[in-house]
């Protein structure tokens, strides 16, 4: 219920074929096909000038180093004795 069924395709498809002629249906979904392939090479255009503003605006900064860190200590510590508990801990 609600949705087209192939037949309501087909009887659309039959009318719009009636009213506009092969021809004429043929010349429009072409142009719809040129819309689309302009569309895309304009979008394609696009990303390449920004790819190529990218890559000029990186050219034209210094290449910047991160700032120095001391070295990380990894020398090995003794271990500090742990506090044997008093006695009066242990009769309680």
């Amino acid at each position: 219920m609600g949705g087209f069924s192939l037949w309501h395709i087909l009887i659309f498809a039959v009318i719009l074929l009636l009213l506009f002629g092969g021809n004429r249906f043929s010349a429009m979904m072409g142009d719809v096909a040129k819309g689309l392939k302009s569309f895309k090479q304009g979008m394609a255009d696009d990303e390449e000038e920004t790819r190529r503003r990218h890559e000029q605006h990186r050219q034209q900064l210094p290449p910047q180093n991160p700032p120095a860190q001391p070295p990380i200590d990894a020398t090995a510590r003794p271990a500090e004795p742990t506090p044997t508990p008093s006695r009066d801990d242990q009769t309680r």
